[in-house]
């Protein structure tokens, strides 16, 4: 069966507070432990009203200290945005407090616009080219091998598992040669999902991390009790990506009946396109379109996102797709 996680980027729904955001992504992540969910990630995103996850080694350790078994991770931090040594520091407090639980995944983009990025590394000279010199020396650090000259403290030693995230093949043929599972964000930039799960796995080079390749690809959910309510449900997270890519990035706005349509031809063509990994209706449906996108795929885990404005109906959507994934006579 294939494995199944949540992906969290904390939402802070209009009306709301980024402490509400907070405690909800507690609650969620109580919930999605109790289902079954392998892990909870949540990702680093900066300057955006309707995003929580900033400061997301702190929110790893918020949710981490609210459950008991779940692995809790990033999906992931931004290294280009960091010293490697101190994500090193970070994670390696987090491993101490919470041992056997965490995960870091690692990815280039800058995670703003160009302004905040700027704000964030104070120089924009930073290249991104040298993000895979970057992840061997955070590896370099957590090994404790005394290539950098510096002993990390917290980090030396520690039990983080690393991944490389990416929305083309860059990341994957990275995670191939350095033997790391790859994360594909194909839950809102799925062009190129295939091009690179055939990358890595066919130059994937076994590690002392991972034998064989392991392959992890964001779908998005929305699922509810029939398949009109899992469409008004949807409408959230697709106002705000509209907002997002006309450059005004909202708090998550309450659903709106006949949102994409009201689009029209081009904009909902838009929006099928990049949330084209996707699965939006009843049981019967969330079923079938999940077990399509994983026989299509070959992946071995799925990282499940699903920004709902409510938060009792966003457990439920969970519920629903746990139920999903483990009754495949669903999807018949």
């Amino acid at each position: 069966m294939t494995r199944y996680s949540l992906l969290d980027l904390v939402p802070v729904v209009e009306g709301g507070t980024v402490g509400q955001a907070l405690a909800n992504a507690a609650d969620l992540a109580r919930h999605a432990e109790s289902l079954g969910f392998a892990r909870y990630w949540t990702a680093e995103h900066h300057g955006m009203a309707g995003i929580a996850s900033a400061a997301t080694s702190v929110v790893i350790g918020h949710v981490a200290a609210a459950t008991s078994t779940i692995r809790v991770g990033a999906g992931g931090i931004m290294l280009p945005n960091h010293a490697p040594l101190a994500i090193a520091e970070q994670f390696g407090t987090l491993d101490a407090l919470f041992p056997g639980r965490i995960d870091l995944g690692l990815g280039r983009a800058p995670g703003s616009d160009q302004i905040v990025a700027r704000a964030m590394r104070r120089t924009l000279d930073s290249d991104a080219n040298a993000f895979p010199q970057d992840v061997l020396e955070l590896q370099s650090y957590f090994a404790d091998d005394g290539q950098t000259g510096i002993r990390a403290t917290p980090g030396a030693g520690a039990d983080v598992s690393l991944w490389i995230l990416g929305s083309s093949t860059f990341g994957a043929q990275l995670a191939a040669m350095l033997g790391l599972p790859y994360a594909f964000a194909s839950h809102f930039a799925p062009d190129a999902l295939m091009a690179a799960i055939e990358i890595y796995r066919r130059t994937f080079r076994p590690s002392a991390a991972l034998a064989r390749p392991h392959v992890m690809a964001g779908f998005n959910v929305f699922a509810a009790d029939n398949d009109a309510e899992a469409e008004l449900l949807a409408s959230s997270q697709q106002q705000a990506f509209v907002a997002l890519r006309t450059g005004n990035p909202r708090q998550l706005p309450p659903p709106v009946a006949g949102y994409r349509e009201s689009l029209g031809p081009q904009g909902a063509a838009m929006l099928d396109h990049v949330l084209s990994c996707s699965a939006v209706g009843g049981p019967a449906k969330v079923a079938r379109d999940i077990a399509a996108f994983v026989a299509r795929t070959g992946v071995d885990e799925l990282m499940i996102a699903s920004s709902i404005y409510d938060h009792a109906a966003r457990k439920h959507s969970l519920t629903l797709t746990a139920n999903a994934l483990r009754e495949p006579a669903l999807a018949a």
